[in-house]
């Protein structure tokens, strides 16, 4: 039977904290690798939680792959799970190739990670990359390697490559923002330009599509809480309208956003930056690493790891993958060090 978080704070996890607490929260979620056997809860913010009973999207399926296995970031809650596999047809049938390559989600118990994002700490964001999924299907070497597509001219400033921008690219974007429990698709300010100036759909759906810096290879969906969550810290609501106009989102094409951040001063100390610790994070997320673990299979949405085979090279468990080199691929970009931005 499964527990629920709040069952398992009942318990004593003193002892445990205080040996957790020396270390950076990062490191103690990135060292978990099965998600808690809980109720399914998102703890905390979008950039500042953890969650419990997460289930993993299946590493294949007949409109999705899952990409860079080795980094163990396919968790989420049930419900982002369920809306991924729903999109992902909906993908392949707007023509966009056999479906969707699919980027990180979350940790199995959410959290922190090691590199890559600040935000994916409660099951309910991921990263869809600007690459479709190729009809014949990527091993798991391939995903470790296969390349991104930037959607950006890097030659000039914050333009679409009109060499790789589509319509079908237009209305992936819109079909994603169309559902309901989607509150916010990021992407970079060029695109969010690029659908101001050529979308002829449902403006106000443009509200939902959020500039902010990169994500000019993938583009990273985020869903609402679930409905009755008292655990979950809701974001600002999007402003109405397409927002195409506002000073907003004027900001992102001047000098600010991209100016180089200041030099240090020499004569100053450096300081170093405070790691975010356990203890910042909701009381819960201590009782969320303290709980048993579920297994791959019985946490897998659908009850298995490969929802999918069309060839037995395209599939691996999560198991298989752990003897990967985990190899995250380093962000590339012409653009200067931007300045800090709240999210969106």
């Amino acid at each position: 039977m499964r527990l629920t978080t709040a069952a398992f704070l009942c318990g004593t996890f003193a002892g445990s904290v205080a040996a957790q607490e020396g270390t950076p929260a990062k490191q103690l979620f990135a060292g978990v690798k099965l998600p808690s056997k809980a109720e399914a809860e998102p703890l905390g913010f979008y950039a500042k939680g953890c969650m419990s009973g997460a289930v993993a999207l299946p590493t294949d399926g007949p409109t999705w792959q899952a990409m860079r296995l080795s980094r163990n970031r396919r968790w989420g809650n049930p419900e982002l799970i369920a809306l991924l596999e729903r999109f992902s047809g909906d993908a392949a049938r707007l023509g966009w190739g056999s479906g969707i390559l699919v980027g990180d989600i979350s940790q199995p118990r959410g959290g922190p990670m090691i590199n890559g994002h600040s935000s994916h700490q409660i099951g309910l964001d991921v990263d869809v990359w600007f690459t479709p999924k190729p009809t014949q299907p990527l091993t798991v070497p391939q995903r470790e390697s296969y390349p991104f597509t930037s959607m950006l001219d890097k030659s000039k400033f914050l333009t679409v490559d009109s060499n790789r921008w589509t319509s079908t690219h237009a209305k992936l974007i819109m079909q994603a923002a169309s559902y309901p429990q989607v509150e916010r698709v990021f992407v970079n300010p060029a695109i969010k330009k690029k659908l101001c100036d050529t979308w002829t759909g449902d403006r106000d759906l443009l509200g939902k599509v959020r500039p902010i810096y990169g994500h000019d290879e993938h583009f990273h969906i985020r869903i609402s809480c679930p409905p009755g969550s008292t655990t979950c810290q809701k974001q600002a609501a999007v402003p109405k309208g397409d927002d195409c106009s506002s000073k907003g989102f004027a900001w992102w094409f001047t000098k600010e956003p991209w100016a180089p951040p200041p030099k240090p001063d020499p004569n100053k100390k450096p300081v170093k930056p405070r790691q975010v610790m356990l203890s910042d994070l909701p009381k819960a997320c201590a009782a969320v690493l303290a709980a048993p673990s579920r297994s791959e299979d019985d946490a897998t949405f659908g009850g298995s790891a490969v929802a999918y085979t069309a060839q037995p090279a395209a599939s691996a468990s999560a198991r298989t993958v752990e003897a990967i080199v985990n190899d995250p691929p380093s962000a590339s970009s012409d653009m200067p060090v931007p300045t800090p931005r709240p999210l969106q």
